[in-house]
């Protein structure tokens, strides 16, 4: 009996589990970008905040990530389309240079995929 309690509560944090990190509904929050602005994103509890970002189409940006998470997965966020990735240190900014990039929409996440986001190029 005791064994099936614990069988079924390590099924329940499973569940739970995959349901926080990907099932899970999350507010899109949503930030703008003009040419001499800067834009911190914030990296806790499972999220990109914002973790969705709108920057102008064909010009060089620098975001800065501000880890606030401890979890190893939170360490990189990588942009694979743009073929930019960085290492994000706790507790500091990171400056991330996106490159000149075509109107489209770019994902970035964890190297996990547990964090995600969106870069929108308009």
């Amino acid at each position: 009996m005791e064994s099936l309690l614990i069988n079924l509560l390590g099924v329940a944090a499973i569940a739970l589990t995959v349901w926080w990190f990907w099932l899970a509904p999350k507010a899109k929050k949503q930030q703008a970008v003009g040419v001499e602005e800067t834009l911190e994103i914030l990296v806790k509890d499972g999220v990109y905040e914002p973790d969705r970002i709108r920057l102008p189409a064909g010009q060089e940006t620098v975001l800065h990530f501000r880890r606030e998470d401890a979890s190893p997965c939170a360490e990189w966020v990588l942009f694979p389309d743009l073929e930019v990735s960085a290492q994000l240190a706790v507790d500091q900014i990171t400056a991330v240079t996106i490159p000149a990039a075509e109107k489209g929409e770019y994902p970035f996440h964890c190297q996990m995929q547990m964090y995600r986001g969106l870069l929108v190029i308009e």
